[in-house]
């Protein structure tokens, strides 16, 4: 399975689920849940995801490295500020929290099975192949960032 590492872009990985999941939203009966709960819980994962992907893409704009997760070999320096400061993967976060909002959306809450599958997948696949990269291209500074900092949350 070492050859699906680091080949989807987690973007379009991401799309693929969101597809996924709309098109499964029928296959079982969603939960009533009032429509200004559901709103609320949507808006939140949605809002908060987002804000934290952009957090992380302005993290790496200030670091001058690069954003391109399939290439984490051209990384130009660690970055362990701002959001980094709290998620080593906060992009791949702000990402499950869209496919959270989504199922939520939906009312279809056996569609977070899509949600699992997508965290297991990009840390499988994305992050822990990108994981050994920083390692060899940072050392130790990155295992001791590893030791401060959860890879999720």
């Amino acid at each position: 399975m070492k050859f699906l590492e680091l080949r989807i872009p987690p973007l379009l990985l991401m799309c693929i689920f969101m597809i996924a999941i709309w098109l499964s939203k029928d296959a079982t009966t969603p939960i009533e849940i009032p429509l200004w709960f559901k709103l609320v819980l949507t808006s939140f994962f949605l809002i908060s995801g987002t804000f934290v992907c952009i957090a992380g893409v302005i993290a790496f704009r200030k670091a001058n490295t690069t954003v391109d997760p399939t290439k984490p070999e051209t990384s130009a320096r660690l970055v362990n500020s701002g959001v980094y400061q709290y998620t080593r993967n906060p992009m791949y976060l702000g990402f499950s929290c869209w496919l959270i909002a989504l199922c939520l959306y939906t009312a279809n809450l056996l569609l977070l099975l899509f949600v699992v599958l997508f965290i297991l997948y990009i840390t499988y696949f994305q992050i822990k192949p990108e994981e050994r990269i920083l390692k060899h291209l940072f050392g130790q500074p990155y295992l001791d960032y590893c030791q401060q900092v959860r890879r999720w949350i």
